[in-house]
């Protein structure tokens, strides 16, 4: 596109020019350049000049887009990667391209890569990565032309975009890396070989490559141990594991390493740590090490020694060391050995490698003396299996002084020994020498090693080496021994000297039987035929494999012989079951013996057992030729006797026996056959139906019994019964008198004896007790004061006391029986009774019954011969033994403040009797002294006809007349003192003191009272001497919880009675009455004074109150004056206080007939009907403040106050109905 410029012409033909717009030419300047078009304008002359400039108008377009490219990760920061190219067909500045990158994707890739602006070349300016980096990356091009403008001052720029895509591409740089470290696997020891472990895994680093990964160990802490597959990486077991050898783990150095060359021409590869714990598997049983000063230098062992001191406490090191090569162990040591109990191990347990020590427990048994060596075995046992265990032989010396060791004249012997050679047989005599004196003829010997010990031994004082086992020295097992002969002298110092010992041959196999038993069946009578076959392990072409059978001697071996060269048995007689013993049940044992020919002969032996069959060849045979017995008569099924019968054969087919009787027993026996021991047993019985009878012609039976066996082979015998007489008649008890035993007695002979009878002439009789019973009380209860012999005879019990006091009569039953009764019943029909009286003794001392009871002394019993107290006693003893006379014996007074004194016989004792009771009434010889306070302390005694006494104190308490209390009862006195009981029990629970009831009379003294009331005068008294006052007695019985009861029974007053009675004194009774009569009519003056007196002030007061009504106006007011402070209203307001209707018309006038007012008032204060108690005293309070001249309040405000005051207790009810008045003087209520 180009623009036009016009020149020349005018400027109004520039801007009026019109070009036709088919004139127009379109002209493109990247087609024709520099071309001048001159056109010609319609309606003018001049001609323009017009310019054809260039136009930005063509965008740069991207050659040969997009720009996709791969460049490997390793290329060089600055490599030029590929050139962008971008072409703009306008002309000057609108041709000239800039490039940049406007953005990269992934952002981070930013950075590594530029743009030459001019050129287009895109430069890498970071290093890339693989792995690190991104693997792709999108460059976004942008090509933008130099701008242009055309019309107007502004200039345009075009621009493109192109794309990049780069990848990335990996090359091997990077080497291999493990992944899941660190590496920790476990393997038990001694798993399976190609037990897989372990795996490990590598990867590639270079992700792009990936190449494939082959696996090595390139170190091991245990060559040859584990093995890896090169492919996966599975470790698994090369070779078998022993934990206890190699350790707890194994580290291996694995190596993983790239198929492949890197860029730097090699494998790539890496290492990796990987531990192996090896689990620990209990397979090896607890060792003994003997260690030197080093404690990693040890060795095992299974022999130690120690040395201690004889009688010397103490640990004794024997330089022994338990070790159990399995990672956790538990190990348990014991001893053993004859002398265990003389040492004891420590530790005996441990779970670790430990030094075990022997502790000496019995040091009294290391005696020099008596042993100079004690030999034990220490055995070692894993506490988790105990089949792993080991023993060591501990060889303990017991050390006397000594400085030198013994000393052999040789240091090797060779010495020869047959093979087999007996225990015992001599090898040589081997001595050293010691130059201690006290070693002379003391030195020891040993044989070393232990295991040496088990085929010789040396004789410990001597040194002769002989044979210890001889079926182990065999030349065929080992044929050379060396061992160690030690010496050690008294302080257990050893010498040695080596022994060579060489085994010689000799026949040493004997001859195998080829069975190892033989069991042959034969019928007795038969030929019995048997081979016994042997073989000899020695070389068949000598005498030693040459055999030769015999017959050990035995009880039956003379009934055999046996071919020696052949060695077929047989019987030299005929055989016979019966010619056994029976308890061989037919088999015999012959040891036949297989022997050959050698030097010396051996020889081997087997059992052949002969089992001899029985056949039935004898016949049954009584056991005695005739057999005689007795029964008695009458018992059916009595048994009579036994008969014995045996047959010979000895099996149960053949010597099974039957009995039966065939003639003779008239159908009265039966015979039974039963299997004994040794042979069968017929027993004879009488039959069950039939009973035999001494008086019948037949006392005597011939019975022929048989015996038969099951091949009805035969024998026969006689037995002859005789019947015998019985004895059946039960013996009968003779009368028993009664018989009396004095009570405490402790006779030893009979008191008295029960008899019998048995019309039996052959009997014995024996008594036994049935029982005992005592009668005590009246009851009969079982005892055992008695006791009864067989004899019959009754004695006294010498381990109880008879005690009539207890019980008085004894009744004993008794059975007696008849120990030679042989049919029916044995005891007889009814028992023995006897009657045994206790006779009573004076043996118990009066006993006083005791009571709670408060004797009291008050002033109306102060008189002689008057009863005060009373005591009551029993005594255990019956008849004349228990009465008793009751006797003053002392008398004291013990004052209020305590003080005792010591008085003369005041009080005497009157005996009587109640029943069994015995009560001593004590009353008074001589009048007391009623002025005394406190008590009188009188003993009495109590003694019966024996003269056996006790004594009581009596405390009498002296009550002062003060304390009487006169209580009046509404009650007659007949009700009274039919009632006293319960009287003075309600008075009793009221004031919780001891009621002395003094006096009861009818009251006619005050002729005031009803007739019929009664006065009781009563003290009340408790036990420790103190007493109540009328006040006090009023306020207990006023109790809600008592006084109820109380007024049941008629209490309706109590006061002070007058503290002494005289007689009446007619002149004092008239001076009373004057004094009275005065008294009287001066009272009589003084109220009528005081009436006159509160008559004038009521009307003084009334007055005072009009002259006040007079000046008060109220519209209220109807008719009259109305009196402030008065119940005077109008009929309309009704006074509800005073409840009063008074007249309109209201009179004030002094004059006390006339004055209505006066009468009002008065009658306001005297209803005192409907008061309470309460408000009559409230009513009595303000009478009283009426007269009191300095009141409070006004004093005419006072009495109707009181009025209304009085009348406000007042409730509704059928009894006080509220009652309204009207009152005229008003229409309503002013108050």
């Amino acid at each position: 596109m180009a623009c036009c410029h016009v020149t020349g012409g005018t400027e109004s033909q520039r801007s009026h020019l019109d070009i036709k717009e088919n004139l127009l030419i379109s002209a493109d300047m990247e087609g024709v350049t520099g071309i001048l078009l001159v056109l010609c304008l319609i309606g003018s002359s001049n001609e323009l000049s017009i310019i054809l400039d260039e136009a930005n108008d063509n965008r740069p377009i991207f050659q040969d887009a997009p720009y996709d490219i791969t460049i490997k990760e390793n290329t060089p920061v600055g490599s030029s990667l590929f050139r962008a190219l971008a072409l703009d067909a306008d002309t000057s500045n609108g041709a000239v391209v800039q490039y940049s990158i406007d953005e990269v994707t992934p952002n981070d890739g930013l950075s590594l890569f530029s743009i030459v602006s001019t050129t287009g070349e895109v430069k890498l300016s970071g290093q890339l990565n693989y792995t690190a980096l991104s693997t792709f990356y999108r460059l976004k091009i942008n090509a933008t032309d130099g701008g242009g403008s055309c019309y107007y001052n502004t200039t345009n720029y075009f621009s493109s975009i192109a794309f990049s895509f780069i990848t990335v591409e990996d090359v091997p740089d990077l080497d291999p890396q493990f992944i899941g470290v660190p590496y920790v696997g476990e393997v038990k020891e001694s798993s399976p070989l190609g037990t897989s472990v372990f795996e490990v895994t590598a990867l590639d680093q270079d992700t792009g490559v990936n190449d494939a990964i082959i696996y090595s160990i390139e170190d091991s802490a245990a060559e040859n141990l584990f093995t890896i597959e090169p492919n996966n990486g599975v470790i698994s077991v090369l070779s078998n594991i022993d934990r206890e050898d190699i350790g707890d783990t194994v580290t291996l150095t694995v190596k993983a390493t790239e198929s492949n060359a890197n860029i730097h021409g090699i494998k790539a590869s890496t290492t990796a740590k990987v531990q192996i714990n090896i689990i620990d598997v209990n397979d090896n049983r607890p060792e003994f090490y003997k260690c030197g000063e080093d404690e990693l230098n040890c060795v095992k062992e299974s022999h130690f020694t120690g040395e201690v001191v004889e009688h010397q406490l103490g640990a004794v090191s024997i330089n022994m060391t338990v070790k159990d090569l399995d990672k956790f162990t538990k190990t348990h040591l014991t001893l053993e050995g004859k002398d265990k109990n003389v040492f004891s191990v420590e530790p005996p347990f441990t779970m670790s490698d430990s030094i075990v020590l022997l502790q000496v427990r019995e040091p009294q048994d290391l005696d020099f003396e008596a042993t100079h060596q004690m030999v034990l075995q220490i055995i070692a046992v894993d506490g988790d299996d105990p089949i792993f265990q080991s023993t060591a032989t501990v060889t303990i010396n017991i050390l006397d002084a000594n400085d030198l060791s013994p000393t052999f004249k040789q240091d090797t012997y060779k010495l020869k020994v047959a093979e087999h050679s007996p225990v015992g047989t001599i090898l040589a005599n081997l001595t050293a020498d010691d130059n201690d004196t006290m070693d002379q003829g003391k030195l020891t010997y040993s044989l070393l090693p232990e295991s040496i010990r088990l085929y010789f031994d040396v004789e410990p004082r001597t040194g002769t080496v002989y044979v210890k086992n001889a079926t182990l020295l065999d030349r065929e097992v080992r044929s050379l021994f060396s061992a160690t002969l030690q010496a050690r002298d008294t302080d257990n110092k050893p010498g040695s000297t080596v022994l060579e010992i060489t085994v010689t041959d000799i026949n040493d196999h004997a001859p195998i039987i080829n069975r190892d038993t033989y069991r042959e069946f034969v019928k007795e009578g038969e030929t019995l035929e048997l081979k016994i076959e042997a073989r000899d392990a020695d070389d068949s072409d000598t005498e030693n494999s040459q055999i030769r059978f015999a017959i050990v001697p035995s009880p039956y071996s003379d009934n055999f012989t046996i071919g020696a060269i052949t060695g077929v048995l047989t019987n030299s007689g005929e055989l016979d079951r019966e010619a056994l013993d029976p308890k061989l049940n037919g088999m015999i044992d012959l040891n036949v013996t297989a022997t050959d020919m050698g030097t010396p002969p051996l020889s081997s032996m087997v059992t052949v057992t002969i089992d001899l069959e029985d056949i039935n060849d004898n016949k049954p045979e009584f056991k005695a030729p005739s057999y005689k017995f007795s029964v008695k008569e009458g018992e059916k099924g009595a048994f009579v006797g036994s008969v014995q019968a045996e047959d010979l054969d000895q099996t149960s087919e053949f010597d099974r026996i039957s009995f039966s009787i065939i003639n003779g027993g008239f159908g009265s026996f039966i015979i039974r056959t039963f299997a004994e021991e040794q042979g069968y047993r017929g027993n004879i019985t009488v039959d069950p139906e039939v009973e035999l009878d001494y008086e019948s012609t037949r006392k005597q039976f011939q019975l022929q019994v048989e015996a038969i066996d099951v091949d009805q082979k035969k024998s026969e015998v006689t037995v002859t019964v005789d019947v015998l007489d019985v004895n059946d008649e039960r013996p009968e008890f003779n009368p028993a008198d009664p018989v009396t035993v004095k009570e405490n007695s402790n006779l030893s002979g009979a008191v008295g004896s029960f008899t019998a009878e048995d019309k039996d002439g052959n009997h014995s009789l024996v008594y036994e007790l049935e029982s005992i019973k005592c009668r005590c009380n009246g009851s009969l209860t079982p005892c055992s004061w008695f006791i009864l012999d067989p004899t019959g005879e009754v004695r006294l019990n010498p381990e109880h006391t008879v005690d009539y006091e207890q019980c008085d009569q004894v009744l004993v039953e008794a059975q007696v029986v008849d120990e030679y009764t042989e049919k029916g019943e044995n005891n007889s029909v009814t028992t023995g009774k006897m009657e045994i009286n206790i006779e009573d003794i004076n043996d118990n001392a009066p006993e006083f019954i005791l009571s709670d009871s408060i004797f009291v002394v008050v002033s109306e019993s102060a008189s002689k011969d008057t009863s005060v107290a009373g005591v009551t006693a029993t005594d255990r003893d019956s008849g004349i033994h228990r009465q008793i006379d009751f006797k003053v014996e002392k008398v004291q007074f013990r004052h209020i403040n305590n003080q005792t004194d010591d008085m003369r016989n005041l009080f005497e004792a009157v005996t009587t009797q109640q029943k069994d009771v015995y009560v001593g009434i004590i009353q008074t010889s001589e009048a007391l002294d009623t002025t005394l306070q406190g008590k009188y302390l009188v003993t009495v005694s109590a003694t019966d006809t024996g003269g056996l006494s006790t004594s009581t104190v009596l405390e009498i308490i002296a009550v002062d007349a003060s304390y009487k209390v006169e209580l009046v009862f509404t009650k007659s006195q007949a009700f009274v003192e039919e009632n006293l009981y319960e009287i003075k029990r309600a008075l009793t629970a009221a004031t919780k003191a001891a009621v002395e009831i003094a006096t009861i009379g009818s009251d006619t003294a005050e002729p005031s009272r009803v007739s019929g009331n009664t006065i009781v005068v009563a003290y009340f008294v408790y036990s420790n001497g103190t007493a109540l006052t009328s006040t006090e007695v009023l306020k207990m019985i006023s109790d809600p919880e008592h006084s109820p009861g109380l007024i049941d029974l008629g209490l309706a007053d109590i006061g002070k009675v007058a503290v002494t009675e005289t007689e009446p004194d007619a002149l004092k009774y008239v001076l009373y009455g004057m004094v009275a009569g005065l008294v009287i009519v001066l009272s009589i003056l003084t109220t009528s004074l005081m009436c006159t007196r509160r008559n004038y002030k009521r009307k003084l007061k009334a007055s005072k109150a009009m002259n006040s009504a007079a000046m008060v106006t109220s519209d209220n007011q109807k008719s009259g004056p109305v009196v402030p402070g008065t119940n005077k209203y109008t009929m309309e307001g009704a006074n509800p206080v005073l409840n009063l209707n008074i007249d309109t018309t209201m009179v004030l006038d002094m004059d006390e007939e006339d004055s209505d007012v006066d009468k009002v008032s008065l009658n306001s204060l005297d209803s005192s009907g409907y008061m309470t108690y309460q408000e009559k005293g409230l009513m009595n309070m303000i009478q009283e403040e009426e007269e009191e001249e300095n009141d409070s309040r006004p004093a005419e405000y006072i009495e109707p106050l009181g009025a209304a005051l009085a009348q406000r207790g007042h409730k509704k009810g059928p009894d006080n109905p509220h009652i309204g008045f009207s009152n005229p003087a008003f229409s309503t209520t002013d108050l």
